[in-house]
């Protein structure tokens, strides 16, 4: 019987791929049917997946989408862009596929940039990767900055099978959440062109104490709501 967790596609997919005895044990070990599956669909995109990535989500296609609309408006040149902390590589793919562009991606973790790699050569997509934290100086500068970085604060609510799949760097950050939009913030402005833009997904609950931050820099901003409703997007605009 299909758990109520699971989509009807999903599952579908699931039973062809694994007997029924063996998708019980492995589904009562915690495991994330999208794991299981090997990959998910990102933007017309086909994106591998392990334990080693965040598994992408339709809130940060959401992001993408939109990055793409204001950039098709703001720019009409080749741009360069980078995403800080790629993971899988989903974002910087999914760019690269709908824009005229040049694309830096960096991750701390050198097991998830294996991943990026494999889903860039996979999708066909010219990526320059960089094992690097986000909180490192970057060497050049971008018309596009954009992430989705960790957010959830180390005391915040996870879903168990979350906090049991998929790896604590990806999701947690110090300072409430906070620590990586105050270090891009404050810190990556520099490196960004003008005309430019900043796109950054963002916890449901942090346009509140994202506010007095963005309102510092003196620039048009935008806080951005997802499909349900809930404020998940930071656009700064320097003009």
């Amino acid at each position: 019987m299909k758990p109520d967790y699971i989509s009807k596609p999903d599952w579908d997919i699931l039973t062809s791929k694994y007997s029924k005895e063996e998708l019980n044990h492995l589904l009562s070990t915690g495991v994330s049917p999208q794991y299981l599956i090997g990959n998910v669909e990102f933007l017309n995109t086909t994106i591998t997946i392990d334990k080693r990535v965040l598994i992408p989500r339709f809130e940060t296609e959401y992001l993408v989408d939109k990055t793409i609309k204001y950039a098709s408006n703001i720019f009409n040149k080749t741009i360069n862009i980078i995403d800080l902390g790629t993971g899988s590589g989903c974002i910087a793919i999914a760019l690269k596929k709908n824009l005229n562009a040049n694309i830096t991606a960096l991750d701390i973790s050198s097991d998830a940039l294996e991943v990026a790699k494999q889903n860039a050569i996979l999708n066909n997509t010219d990526i320059t990767f960089v094992n690097q934290s986000m909180t490192e100086p970057l060497k050049n500068n971008y018309d596009i900055i954009i992430s989705n970085p960790p957010y959830i604060p180390y005391d915040g609510y996870v879903q168990e099978i979350v906090k049991n799949n998929e790896p604590p760097l990806a999701l947690y950050a110090n300072d409430n959440g906070l620590y990586f939009y105050k270090y891009i913030l404050n810190n990556h402005l520099k490196n960004l062109n003008k005309p430019g833009l900043i796109a950054l997904e963002t916890g449901d609950n942090q346009r509140k104490s994202l506010e007095p931050l963005v309102d510092k820099l003196n620039l048009k901003y935008s806080f951005e709501k997802d499909l349900q409703g809930l404020d998940r997007y930071l656009f700064i605009f320097y003009e």
